[in-house]
């Protein structure tokens, strides 16, 4: 039987769908329109954002959303350099993010003759960042190059991947055969290191757990750990809601002095999933996180376990594997009995330490929360968030998720909302954005128009970049360059026909919020430091 042939752009199309993807985000070019040939009449979903770096976001948020890959169509040039801010957030939160991107054709690759959107090298530019990136040179390799793609983005620790196809490769036909999903290899530890594990467990009498992003699938295995040996759960950002309302939760940052004494009283501690970075655990470049005793380290990444603290038993498997493999070597251990008043006494230390200024942004956050219990709030670099990074006991994982950790970018949330949204319509999404962040990403605000996307833009309007203004003023530096310009941000919604209003007072902020998650698509709401009563304490 003859094979049928079709395109290269038609059987990537193919490739993707057999491989799960719903949407793709991405805006069309000349040199990418060969790719999008096959994808009108596919299942596939195309959102087209304002800009590529908003693709990445999208997909970002997406990825964090659903817990599949996020995928980004851009052009050659331009619209992948764009895309490099959006690859490394996921880099450094890693996020599983697919970036298929066109480049110049075969023979021009190198030569630098001035063709339009060339760059010297623009594949060794992304190798550098990239978990993976490949030059389609042969077309016949489709099939074989993103099964890679995908087998890496679903084996070890995620990040983004990229593949670039020349233009005289896109609509070459080549064979297409029944498309198959790529196999996630997973690593997985031997039953001896897990009972060295569960020994080291059963032992501890002052034990606790610190989670990360990459425990997020393991909640009810780590539930089941913790309260098998009555350790409290100390969550980074990227894991925060995790154990949410459980007696032994720590929703609280690993910088503050409180969680730090935690750790320092812990005869064992048990890090899951987690990088232990500057920007979780040391925050104020303090140096003050203290030497761990008894750390067991769980990673699904070799060489993150060879970095970082000390560890007395180093686990390379995934969170969900090795937790319960240590569980399993536990029946009837005796659980120590003050777990729950260690976190209790942590989480109100923990909360106490706050300026009175960031607990009542923790407050507004609370607000969010209770007007809408089943919404996800996507943040940017912004106050609140930062006070929400230290303190913010969220209803579920991945309720909370922002780009002030990690690479720390900003116009993040925007994009990242309406990605969110769209991985889940059913539930509210609530872009937590200051004016300065916004800014950059503003004109996504017709994308969630155009998606449909429950977005609720909440700018938290300071007048400036507030947060580094009184940095400098801290640091004897006379502030400059803190005052950009905002437009009036109800005007910008109402230019997209977006509902909008700025609060009078933080106490209209429920029934604001409930008005817009009942409406279909996006809504803005501005809280200001000036106009708005409340938000200060």
């Amino acid at each position: 039987m003859t094979a049928e042939m079709k395109t290269v752009g038609e059987v990537l199309v193919d490739l993707l769908e057999a491989n799960g993807v719903e949407v793709v985000f991405g805006i069309p070019g000349v040199h990418t329109v060969e790719l999008y040939r096959g994808l009108a009449a596919s299942k596939i979903r195309h959102v087209t954002p304002r800009h590529e770096q908003g693709a990445g976001f999208m997909a970002d948020g997406y990825a964090r959303v659903s817990g599949k890959p996020g995928v980004a169509l851009v052009i050659t040039g331009p619209g992948l350099t764009n895309t490099i801010t959006a690859m490394a957030q996921a880099r450094q939160d890693s996020i599983p993010m697919l970036v298929i991107s066109g480049v110049n054709r075969r023979d021009s690759l190198g030569h630098g003759r001035g063709l339009l959107h060339e760059l010297p090298d623009q594949h060794g530019m992304v190798k550098t960042l990239a978990l993976y990136s490949h030059t389609l040179l042969n077309p016949a390799d489709l099939p074989l190059v993103v099964e890679r793609a995908f087998a890496v983005l679903l084996s070890g620790r995620p990040g983004p991947v990229h593949i670039e196809i020349p233009t005289d490769v896109m609509a070459v036909k080549i064979e297409s055969r029944a498309a198959k999903p790529a196999a996630a290899t997973r690593p997985r530890s031997d039953g001896e290191t897990l009972q060295r594990a569960a020994i080291l467990c059963a032992d501890a009498s002052r034990p606790v757990i610190l989670c990360g992003g990459g425990a997020l699938t393991a909640e009810a295995e780590v539930r089941e750990l913790a309260e098998r040996i009555g350790a409290p759960v100390v969550t980074t950002v990227n894991a925060r809601g995790m154990l949410a309302g459980h007696p032994l939760r720590v929703p609280a940052s690993p910088s503050l002095k409180a969680v730090r004494s935690l750790l320092r009283d812990a005869d064992l501690v048990v890090a899951l999933g987690t990088e232990m970075g500057q920007t979780d655990y040391d925050l104020y470049a303090d140096g003050g996180f203290p030497a761990l005793k008894n750390l067991i380290r769980t990673d699904i990444d070799a060489a993150q376990l060879a970095r970082g603290p000390q560890a007395a038993l180093s686990i390379l498997s995934g969170a969900k594997t090795a937790t319960a493999g240590i569980t399993g070597f536990l029946p009837g251990h005796a659980a120590a009995k003050d777990g729950a008043a260690r976190a209790d006494a942590a989480r109100k230390a923990a909360l106490k330490e706050l300026t009175a200024k960031m607990r009542a942004e923790v407050g507004v956050i609370d607000m969010i929360y209770t007007a809408l219990p089943d919404c996800t709030i996507v943040g940017d670099s912004t106050q609140a968030v930062y006070a929400g990074n230290l303190y913010c006991d969220a209803p579920r994982q991945r309720a909370w998720f922002n780009s002030a950790t990690g690479y720390g970018s900003l116009g993040y949330a925007p994009p990242a909302a309406v990605g969110a949204s769209i991985a889940d319509g059913a539930r509210p999404v609530v872009c937590l954005v200051g004016d300065g962040g916004f800014q950059f990403s503003l004109a996504e605000i017709g994308s969630a128009v155009d998606a449909g996307a429950r977005v609720v833009f909440l700018v938290w309007n300071n007048d400036g970049y507030k947060e580094i203004e009184s940095y400098m003023v801290e640091s004897g530096v006379k502030p400059e360059g803190v005052k950009p310009s905002a437009p009036d941000f109800l005007m910008t919604a109402k230019a997209y026909g977006v509902p909008a209003e700025r609060l009078a007072n933080v106490d209209d902020l429920p029934r604001a919020l409930a008005d817009a998650a009942a409406r279909f698509g996006p809504s803005l709401i501005e809280i200001h430091q000036e106009k708005t009563a409340g938000i200060t304490a």
